[in-house]
């Protein structure tokens, strides 16, 4: 790589550290280029050399947390069960989202997602996150462990649908409870009734 390139790299890290800075403590609506590019002490130029729009930083962004996802799913022993690799997977998430982002950045995060004419890719079924749950869970369909009276597909939707309820939550009472606590006593209750359907169908 040369020095040029390094530079470049260094550049858009630093527009993207910036903005989602700036989105965290003024909310995404209220930040705009021009400010991104004066924090950051860039130029218009190096801004839309690599994003688009301010919209781009998030998408970005997702590049990064879905690299998350794949780097954990592969650090996961093979030995664990389904029910313990996606409760792991999830608190790793809660925490890796709290670390990275906090509160005011999941707000934007949000915010970002519900604005018109944005494409949602929180939504999106083709991500890492959903491709993951669908695989732990129809190994554990596979192994006996979970049921299968439910699709893969079904109840991928309906963990990934948890996992941002609690996040969103935890945006909207400020943080107030401990979030890797709550997704894991969450997923404890499913699995249990998860568990309890199979015995009753032995």
């Amino acid at each position: 790589m040369t020095s040029r390139q390094e530079k470049a790299i260094e550049t858009k890290k630093r527009i993207l550290r910036t903005a989602l800075d700036l989105f965290s403590e003024k909310g995404f609506d209220r930040v705009s280029v021009d400010e991104i590019v004066r924090e950051s002490g860039t130029s218009k130029g190096a801004f839309y050399g690599h994003f688009t729009s301010k919209y781009d930083i998030f998408l970005e962004k997702f590049k990064e947390i879905d690299q998350f996802y794949s780097d954990f799913q592969e650090s996961l022993p093979e030995s664990l069960s389904a029910e313990q690799k996606i409760r792991k997977l999830a608190i790793a998430q809660m925490e890796y989202l709290r670390d990275e982002m906090g509160r005011d950045g999941i707000r934007s995060l949000y915010a970002y997602a519900l604005t018109p004419s944005v494409d949602n890719y929180l939504s999106d079924t083709e991500r890492p996150l959903y491709a993951i749950l669908e695989q732990l869970i129809s190994e554990g369909q596979k192994k006996g462990e979970l049921t299968s009276s439910v699709s893969s597909g079904r109840l991928a939707l309906l963990l990934s649908r948890s996992m941002r309820g609690t996040l969103y939550d935890w945006a909207i009472f400020d943080g107030d409870f401990d979030l890797s606590g709550e997704i894991d006593g969450w997923l404890e209750l499913l699995f249990r009734g998860i568990r309890n359907k199979l015995k009753n169908r032995e």
